[in-house]
């Protein structure tokens, strides 16, 4: 059983600098007196707020809730000449030191899944728990990839100032799929307007890069997988190959596809805070599952 959620404070957001880095946007939300931290790691294009606005409130309400801007997304700090992934791990592991937060879980979503296993690699003394959504150790020729090889070379848009005055918004229908509730759809159109579209493509170039394969087996903390199993931008197969490769990780299905976070989040957040309680000491012994379940 799931501890009894209080009634969460609302979020707020500040500008915190990185030294040596500079400044990103956070969200933060306080959670129960002596409940554990939760690191949410957002998508490609995406921004914090775009990605887990819609289920920080419902996480809040059991843990303490970190959600920075990713480089080069929103007002996140500048990704510099060469988007890495690995610049991204090492910017949260930076933000956990200047808020001054010990140990936490990490909770990424698509390229910030990606993020998440870096940062367990990259600073493994940070990092408590894993619970990684609708994303893989590696896509391989997926949808992703030809998303990435469809749109125009990050290259050709560092040369073209023209180029570089497009925002990630025209990915919204590849990324996100068909949004039928309007308000929705404009908030996302608002939110996706804020990442350059130059920064965006290269953010997937990267993430068509990112092989975790050989290393994700090393896993030693609590760890669930959240898959979302009509995904079009990473196949479900990839995801469960993931929960399978990480010893005693949990998967917890969502009949939805990769935009759920935003679209449906009534479907994914019970399932989401089922998959962060597994990994949160305070939680795991009264919400253990079986490796492969399918709980939600």
């Amino acid at each position: 059983m799931l501890q009894l959620a209080r009634e969460p404070t609302a979020p707020f957001t500040r500008m915190v600098e990185l030294p040596g880095r500079g400044t990103t946007r956070v969200w933060d939300c306080a959670g129960p007196p002596g409940s554990g931290t939760l690191m949410l790691i957002h998508g490609v294009a995406c921004t914090a707020r775009l990605n887990w606005g819609k289920v920080f409130a419902p996480l809040a309400g059991h843990f303490r809730v970190i959600a920075p801007d990713l480089r080069g997304h929103g007002d996140g700090v500048s990704a510099g000449p060469q988007f890495r992934l690995e610049d991204c791990a090492d910017d949260i592991a930076a933000l956990a030191e200047a808020l001054d937060v010990g140990r936490f879980a990490v909770v990424g979503y698509s390229m910030g899944g990606m993020v998440a296993q870096l940062l367990y690699r990259q600073h493994p003394s940070l990092v408590s728990g894993l619970v990684l959504c609708a994303t893989a150790a590696s896509v391989g020729v997926s949808p992703a990839e030809k998303l990435a090889a469809l749109a125009l070379p990050a290259a050709v848009m560092w040369w073209s100032p023209a180029l570089q005055m497009i925002s990630a918004e025209v990915l919204q229908p590849a990324l996100l799929g068909l949004i039928e509730e309007p308000a929705t759809a404009s908030w996302a159109r608002a939110e996706l307007s804020r990442t350059n579209l130059a920064i965006a493509v290269s953010a997937m170039q990267a993430v068509c890069m990112f092989d975790s394969s050989d290393w994700i087996g090393q896993v030693d903390v609590p760890a669930a997988v959240v898959v979302t199993k009509r995904d079009h931008i990473v196949p479900a197969s990839r995801q469960h190959d993931l929960a399978r490769a990480i010893p005693g990780a949990a998967a917890y299905e969502v009949d939805a596809d990769h935009a759920v976070c935003i679209t449906a989040p009534q479907v994914f957040t019970p399932v989401l805070v089922k998959a962060c309680t597994q990994v949160t000491p305070r939680h795991r012994g009264h919400a253990r599952q079986t490796r492969g379940a399918s709980p939600g």
